[in-house]
C-alpha cells in the first residue's frame, strides 16, 4: 500500500507531502489545478521515462519519493536477486536533473528502470481515462480472461514452446536453403580434399621435410666440408694438430705467462679433436638414397604447389583449410539428416504447445461463462440493466497466446444483440464496464494500491452515484484512490484530497491537502453547485455523504 508521497520542484508543485491511508480516498480540484500534475509524479515512481520539461527551477533537481508498506515474505526473491536491502516500508525516489540526468533508487540503492518497473508494476496501478480503448483490443480481451483464469503458467510454458518452435523453423529453413548451395560445393570440395588428404598434413612435418631436401640437394657439398675438417685438424705433417704439437713441444720454458698459454692451447687442442670427431662422425653416416630424396621433393613439390593454389602460408593455416573443408563435406553428408532431426523435434514441440494451447482455450471458455454472468450483475448494480457481455472464440494458427482469436460483444439494454464492443458502446457505457472488469481483475491481481483517474467519465446523477458505492465497495479489499469531479462520487471516500493551484507574488503553485469532515462537506457542495455554495448545497452534501 501506497503510505506516503513527496514530490518536489515539479511542475507547478514546489513542495508537497501527503500521508496516504488505506482504503477508498478521492482526489478532487478545479480543472488545470494539476491533478494531472500529480499522476504524472506517481508514473515516474512507476518506472516512466522523464520528461525534463516538469523541472520547476534548474538550478534545483526534481525529486519524487513514495513510501510503500509491502510483504516482505511477497518480495523477498525480489530483494535478494537485485542486492537490494528489503524493508517493509520500502522507500522509491525519482530524481531528475535539467542536464538531463535521471536516477532511480529502491531503499537508498540505485537501480535501473527495469528494476524500479518490475518492483512497482505489483505495487500500483494507474488507470487513466483512454484506458477505456483497451477494452477493443483483442489482446487486453483475452488478458481478462488468462487473468481471471489464473493462465498466467500455461501462457509462460506456451510461450517459451512457441518460440522454441519459431527458432527451429528457422533453423529448419536456413539448413535448407545450405543444402542447395553445399550440394553445388560437395563435388569442388570433395577434390580439393582429396588433394589435401595426400599431404597427410596431420603427420608430416613439411618444414623438416624441406630441411632434408636441403640436405640432399647440397650432398657433395656437406661431405666435402667434412672431409676439409677431419683434413685440416688432423693431417700428419699439415694438420692444425701437428704444428700445435710441435708448439707445445718446442716452447716448453718454465715462465708464467708462456705456461697460462699452453695450458690454453691445450684446451684449443681437445676442442680441436672433439670437432674434427664429429666431422668423422657425420661423414661416416652420410648417405645418398636418390629414391628418398626423389620422394622427398615430390611432396615437397605438392605441398609448395597447394600453398600456392590457397595463398597461403603456412602448413597451419593448410591444416585449417583442410578442417574447414572436411566439416562442409561431411555437412553435406548429414545435412538430410538434422534437417530430419529438427523435423521431428519440432514435431514434437508443436505437439507440446497445442496441448497447452487446448488447456488455455478450455479454461478460458470456462471462465468466459462465469465472467459473462458476474459482469452482468455488477453492470446492473451500475444502471445499465439488462447490458450483457459475450466473449466469441474462433480457432486461428497457432500462436504464442495459443489458438484462440477472442472478440468482446456487449449489448447496453436488455433485448438487443451484443455487437462487437467497438461499435456499441458509448464512453459513459465503456466506462462503466471497464469499472466493473478492473474491479474483478483487482481481486485476482490482488495489487495493494488502485488509481482511477475520471473513470467516472460521461455519467451523472443515479449512474454517478452507483459507481461511488461500487468505488467504495472496492477499497474496502485495497487501497483504492479515485479522480472525480463528481460529488456522488467524492461522496463515498473514507478520505478527501483537494489539489488546488494559487498565485503566489505572480507564480503559479499547486498544493495538495487532506480535508477534515467540514472541509469535504464544502468541497462536495462546491463540486454540486459551483463556486457559491448556499446552505441548500451544503445539506445536500450531507446528504450524499451519510447515504
Amino acid at each position: 500500500m501506497l503510505k506516503r508521497l513527496s514530490v518536489k520542484n515539479f511542475a507547478l508543485i514546489e513542495n508537497a507531502q501527503l500521508d496516504f491511508k488505506s482504503g477508498f480516498a478521492v482526489i478532487t480540484g478545479e480543472t488545470g489545478s494539476g491533478k494531472s500534475i500529480l499522476l504524472g509524479a506517481l508514473k515516474l515512481i512507476l518506472g516512466e521515462r522523464a520528461d525534463y520539461s516538469v523541472i520547476r527551477n534548474e538550478e534545483k533537481k526534481t525529486i519524487v519519493e513514495a513510501v510503500f508498506n509491502i510483504d516482505e515474505s511477497t518480495y523477498s526473491d525480489f530483494f535478494k536477486t537485485n542486492d537490494l536491502d528489503l524493508e517493509s516500508e520500502t522507500i522509491i525516489r525519482r530524481e531528475i536533473h535539467a542536464k538531463g540526468k535521471s536516477r532511480a533508487f529502491i531503499n537508498d540503492t540505485p537501480v535501473q528502470l527495469n528494476v524500479l518497473k518490475e518492483l512497482t508494476q505489483g505495487l500500483i496501478h494507474i488507470h487513466s481515462q483512454h484506458h477505456t480503448l483497451s477494452l477493443k483490443d483483442a489482446a487486453f480481451q483475452r488478458s481478462i480472461l488468462d487473468v481471471i483464469a489464473e493462465n498466467t503458467s500455461t501462457l509462460i510454458s506456451l510461450k517459451a514452446l512457441y518460440s522454441t518452435s519459431k527458432s527451429l523453423k528457422r533453423k529448419i529453413k536456413s539448413l535448407e536453403e545450405s543444402k542447395s548451395k553445399l550440394e553445388l560445393e560437395y563435388e569442388f570440395n570433395s577434390f580439393q580434399l582429396e588433394e589435401l588428404s595426400k599431404l597427410n598434413l596431420k603427420e608430416l612435418d613439411y618444414e623438416s621435410i624441406e630441411k632434408e631436401v636441403e640436405r640432399g640437394e647440397q650432398f657433395e657439398e656437406i661431405k666435402s666440408a667434412y672431409q676439409m675438417i677431419s683434413h685440416l685438424i688432423n693431417d700428419d705433417e699439415e694438420g692444425v694438430l701437428t704444428t700445435l704439437n710441435k708448439l707445445t713441444k718446442n716452447a716448453n720454458v718454465n715462465d708464467p705467462k708462456v705456461q697460462e698459454l699452453m695450458t690454453r692451447l691445450q684446451s684449443v687442442k681437445l676442442e680441436l679433436n672433439d670437432i674434427a670427431a664429429n666431422a668423422e662422425d657425420d661423414l661416416s653416416d652420410m648417405t645418398l638414397e636418390p629414391e628418398t630424396l626423389n620422394t622427398y621433393i615430390n611432396k615437397l613439390d605438392a605441398y609448395n604447389s597447394a600453398m600456392r593454389k590457397h595463398n597461403l602460408n603456412s602448413q597451419e593455416e593448410l591444416l585449417t583449410l583442410y578442417n574447414s573443408l572436411s566439416r562442409e563435406v561431411e555437412d553435406s553428408g548429414q545435412i538430410d539428416e538434422r534437417i530430419e532431426d529438427m523435423t521431428a523435434e519440432l514435431k514434437v514441440v508443436n505437439v507440446k504447445a497445442l496441448k497447452y494451447a487446448e488447456t488455455l482455450s478450455s479454461a478460458r471458455k470456462k471462465v468466459a461463462k462465469k465472467l459473462e454472468k458476474e459482469v452482468a450483475v455488477l453492470l446492473n448494480q451500475l444502471k445499465l440493466v439488462g447490458a450483457t457481455i459475450r466473449f466469441h472464440f474462433e480457432t486461428v494458427e497457432l500462436g504464442e497466446s495459443g489458438t484462440d482469436n477472442i472478440s468482446l460483444y456487449f449489448a447496453p439494454n436488455k433485448g438487443m444483440s451484443p455487437q462487437v464492443i467497438e461499435k456499441s458502446a458509448s464512453g459513459g457505457e465503456l466506462s462503466r464496464l471497464m469499472l466493473v472488469i478492473q474491479y474483478l481483475l483487482s481481486q485476482k491481481q490482488q495489487l495493494p494500491t488502485v488509481i482511477f483517474d475520471e473513470i467516472d467519465t460521461g455519467v451523472s446523477g443515479e449512474v454517478a452515484q452507483k459507481i461511488g458505492e461500487h468505488l467504495k465497495k472496492m477499497g474496502e479489499t485495497m487501497q483504492l484512490l479515485a479522480i472525480t469531479h463528481l460529488p456522488q462520487v467524492a461522496s463515498k471516500g473514507n478520505d478527501h484530497i483537494l489539489v488546488q493551484k494559487r498565485d503566489e507574488k505572480g507564480i503559479t503553485k499547486t498544493y495538495l491537502s487532506r480535508l477534515d469532515n467540514e472541509q469535504r462537506v464544502e468541497e462536495i457542495a462546491k463540486l454540486m453547485s459551483g463556486s457559491k455554495v448556499n446552505e441548500a448545497a451544503l445539506m445536500n452534501a450531507k446528504n450524499l455523504m451519510n447515504e
